[in-house]
């Protein structure tokens, strides 16, 4: 089993009653969705690996979002924020805090939810397809600019997951990061951006 990860240090302050932490799989990498986020133009779509790898920084301290009917996205509802993502197997893995003062109905959602009832979906922006005529679409690049909470099964990826930590999440900053060596040659010519400077939302 392989692990990249990048994390952001904050101090510790014992109690902060902001401060709930989460951990959740935000996606799978090298797997196709089960079905077409939104935005992808009715496409099931593969993150790669190398991609994944690539942007990982841009999540860092993105924030997390959720929708009244936990069915989407809405970046109006920002309940928290990422503190550090894994690459770990084919799971790309999330934890950070949610602002418990400032939603309680959310940390009481999640208290109150079944175990693996809740999953997650990210947005991005920037992303590159490598062939837009292809049934499945295969994202190149992309750039995280935050992610959503909701019901696992409105999610495009069925193994997504998201769950209050048991601990508090680490807040130490990770020694490895993710190398530009590792990745293939990104190839202008045999790409499509997709959207270029527009976030998509993708569930």
């Amino acid at each position: 089993m392989k692990l990249e990860a990048l994390a952001v240090a904050l101090p510790e302050v014992a109690g902060h009653p902001n401060r709930v932490p989460f951990e959740g799989v935000l996606t799978r990498v090298d797997e196709p969705s089960n079905r077409p986020p939104s935005g992808a133009r009715g496409h099931r779509v593969i993150l790669t690996r190398v991609a994944a790898m690539m942007a990982l920084p841009s999540l860092m301290g993105m924030a997390i979002d959720y929708a009244p009917g936990w069915d989407g996205h809405d970046a109006r509802r920002k309940c928290g924020i990422i503190t550090q993502a894994d690459v770990e197997g084919n799971c790309l893995r999330v934890s950070g805090y949610l602002f418990g003062k400032d939603f309680p109905e959310v940390e009481q959602r999640m208290r109150r939810s079944a175990a693996g009832t809740m999953g997650m979906s990210y947005e991005i922006a920037d992303a590159h397809v490598e062939d837009m005529n292809a049934e499945v679409w295969t994202l190149t690049r992309a750039t995280f600019t935050g992610a959503a909470i909701l019901l696992r099964e409105k999610a495009a990826y069925r193994n997504t997951s998201f769950q209050l930590a048991a601990k508090r999440c680490r807040s130490v900053a990770a020694q490895r990061t993710p190398r530009a060596e590792r990745a293939r040659p990104f190839d202008e010519s045999n790409t499509c951006q997709l959207e270029k400077g527009r976030e998509a939302r993708w569930r």
